[in-house]
């Protein structure tokens, strides 16, 4: 079976607006045609995806495992088509994806120089989300802290460092010079499985609103000082590796140059 993009975009945008009508509006259509279309995918794949009521529209087990594939299924396809376009163009453009508090300037200033022909656009990743955009094209190489799922990519490791943990001020533990993991013992520890936040900004106003402690690396307490925070190392704590990363089916000559050159820029 071949899956119709366009009914793959209008079940996403029903999918997040949990609502037919607000969609259609959206989407510049008729809400009556976007039903169809909702009711032809479902009978396509053979299974239900929304729970209908006369008051909302909820997604089933299978709408939200369709939903999650969506989002990469159509920035894959939307990746490739600006690709396309590019090439059509003369441009060549590389998109680096970096996560928060890791610097790629030094790799970029590096590549420029021997390559200045080439556009480089820049893209920060959030918390949970660091390896995704390179399998969907979204971005061409990422400069990622672990953990991260490596199944189909190259790694490059480029170095590690400590985590932090970041306490509010009125925290029992502010007066410690540093701490072990065993002083953290009942602490409410925010991370990704736990406690998902779209920012390092938020993380860090709810820790200093007393919303619990964190534990991050050190460069991102470098990047995002704040005076309402105290920031304590931990001895014992996990070490994060850093790493260049690409997909292991990308062969660009250009793509394989920045790789090459990032590697000696950042690890210097």
């Amino acid at each position: 079976m071949d899956l119709d993009l366009r009914k793959l975009r209008y079940f996403v945008a029903v999918a997040e607006h949990r609502h037919f009508g607000r969609a259609a509006e959206e989407l510049y259509i008729a809400q009556p045609v976007l039903s169809r279309q909702i009711r032809a995918l479902e009978s396509e794949l053979g299974c239900a995806l929304f729970v209908r009521t006369t008051r909302s529209v909820q997604l089933t087990p299978a709408g939200e495992q369709l939903r999650q594939e969506a989002r990469g299924v159509l920035a894959s396809v939307d990746s490739a088509i600006r690709r396309v376009h590019e090439v059509d163009r003369g441009v060549e453009r590389l998109v680096v994806a970096f996560a928060p508090g890791l610097h790629v300037s030094e790799a970029v200033l590096a590549f420029t120089a021997k390559y200045p022909d080439v556009e480089i656009d820049l893209v920060r990743l959030n918390w949970w989300e660091q390896d995704p955009p390179l399998r969907d094209g979204r971005a061409d190489i990422g400069y990622l802290r672990r953990p991260f799922d490596d199944s189909g990519l190259r790694t490059v490791p480029i170095g590690s460092e400590r985590r932090i943990a970041c306490l509010p001020l009125s925290h029992r533990l502010v007066d410690r010079q540093e701490l072990a993991m065993a002083d953290l013992a009942g602490e409410s520890i925010m991370d990704t499985p736990s406690r998902r936040t779209s920012s390092v900004e938020e993380k860090f106003e709810l820790i200093a609103s007393g919303h619990g402690i964190a534990l991050v690396p050190e460069s991102v307490v470098a990047a995002y000082p704040r005076p309402d925070l105290v920031y304590l190392p931990v001895i014992d704590g996990v070490v994060a590796e850093t790493s260049l990363v690409v997909a292991e089916h990308r062969r660009d000559e250009r793509l394989l140059d920045f790789l090459e050159i990032a590697a000696e820029a950042l690890r210097t």
